[in-house]
């Protein structure tokens, strides 16, 4: 914990999925403009390169809980925008209340 090579908690899979999933519920979002949402609302402590977020998104619609769209752009190349579909609001929500019980464990163990 606090050696030098240490580099502090770590997203598991699952998580940054859930994450993925999260930041969809607030609106649809392109695969670029989710690695700096998550940037920027994170205030960097989430800082993910680029080509991380994309096979996460193949898996998600993979798996049904988002769909995505291309879009074309006035200045630009066309960009595949993706959303929740139902089952991934009801995973979303089930995500949330996980991470709650997790987070609550977590915080009484460490003492927060």
């Amino acid at each position: 914990m606090g050696s030098a090579g240490a580099v502090g908690p770590q997203l598991s899979r699952g998580e940054f999925g859930l994450l993925v999933l999260g930041l969809l519920g607030r609106r649809q979002m392109y695969g670029y403009e989710i690695v700096s949402e998550l940037k920027g609302s994170t205030e960097g402590a989430i800082d993910l390169a680029e080509g991380t977020v994309y096979p996460a998104l193949r898996r998600l619609e993979r798996d049904g809980l988002i769909v995505g769209f291309w879009v074309d752009t006035r200045s630009g190349p066309r960009r595949r925008y993706y959303r929740l579909t139902p089952q991934g609001e009801s995973a979303l929500d089930e995500g949330r209340a996980d991470w709650a019980r997790f987070k609550a464990a977590a915080d009484t163990v460490l003492g927060s």
